[in-house]
């Protein structure tokens, strides 16, 4: 491996490739986080072991090359110390197995010591998810306010208008937020009620949209100048500065309207996502359809929602038969 090069040289090399094998921006700034946490922590435990109480100096003497399997596991164990999730572990155990694969393959790194790392088996969660009613209180909770600001304060109709037509088309659409975010004005066909969206590697799909959601759009796009400026470009939904908007502000947003139901569990878009493809798999569709509905890739990740239909069976049975 190159000695004159640094660990931030490399690190920083290393965002180059992510960037340029089409890694999605929210996935490598977390390996780069992942990565860049790793190595503090070997810093500080050489530090720690050291006479020299600067960790920095301590940084400056070791490379990548020297890192073995045993500074890997004693990170390992400090995040399992602080109680990090296994699904938080499994993603920092790919962050630090792709980057010592890059070192390998574009810097002639000998020895990978993250080629023995085995990553912890997923913890086997079923989604929150609403009930129907839930879903349909939720998505039309924006409504009546919007009535309301209407005739009053022009900047409040555009955002419950805004807010409405989000909450609408992330539960019509079972789209990701991030999906749902990046779409533009002219991803929308509304002859055909249909949304091209792009998702999970730079792959595009259609995807339906019903009658109300079709509503709810069409009376954010009639407001929809109440929040445009010179930055607006194309962008779909907009933040009450001009720009657009981001996932957090969704977040944020599905977050609010949620809590007016103190009986319905707190959910984000995301949820909303879980019960649409619920409803749907209860609806009748198969899971070929759901899975092409929400753009997975494999049947193993749209599987999940028989165990959750077949968790509110038996609910509804604990609840409703006598014999129960």
């Amino acid at each position: 491996m190159t000695q004159s090069m640094t660990i931030a040289e490399v690190v920083s090399g290393y965002a180059d490739h992510l960037r340029s094998r089409d890694v999605s921006a929210h996935t490598s700034r977390a390996y780069i986080a992942d990565v860049t946490e790793f190595f503090d922590h070997a810093a500080h435990s050489r530090a720690a072991q050291s006479t020299t109480t600067d960790a920095g100096v301590r940084t400056a003497e070791f490379g990548v090359d020297d890192i073995d399997l045993n500074d890997l596991r004693s990170w390992l164990i400090t995040l399992d110390d602080a109680g990090a999730a296994k699904s938080t572990v499994a993603r920092k155990i790919a962050a630090v197995k792709s980057f010592f694969a890059y070192c390998v393959n574009r810097h002639g790194l000998t020895n990978n010591p993250a080629a023995r790392l085995r990553t912890p088996k997923k913890e086997s969660r079923l989604p929150t998810v609403l009930k129907p009613q839930q879903a349909a209180d939720l998505v039309s909770r924006g409504r009546p306010a919007h009535a309301e600001a209407e005739d009053s304060d022009p900047i409040e109709a555009a955002k419950w208008a805004r807010d409405a037509a989000i909450l609408e088309m992330l539960y019509a659409t079972a789209v990701r937020v991030s999906e749902l975010t990046g779409l533009n004005r002219s991803d929308v066909d509304y002859q055909r009620s249909m949304i091209t969206v792009l998702g999970k590697g730079n792959k595009e799909r259609r995807v339906p949209f019903g009658k109300p959601a079709q509503s709810a759009l069409q009376q954010w796009l009639n407001l929809r100048q109440t929040f445009a400026s010179g930055g607006s470009g194309d962008a779909l939904f907009l933040g009450v500065r001009g720009g657009r908007i981001g996932a957090r502000q969704v977040r944020e947003l599905v977050h609010k309207y949620g809590s007016d139901d103190p009986s319905a569990p707190d959910i984000g878009p995301h949820g909303l996502r879980h019960s649409a493809a619920t409803h749907m798999l209860d609806g009748g569709a198969d899971l070929r359809q759901i899975q092409e509905f929400l753009g997975h890739s494999t049947m193993s990740s749209t599987q999940i929602y028989t165990h959750v239909s077949m968790q509110r069976l038996q609910e509804t049975y604990r609840q409703a038969h006598p014999r129960a």
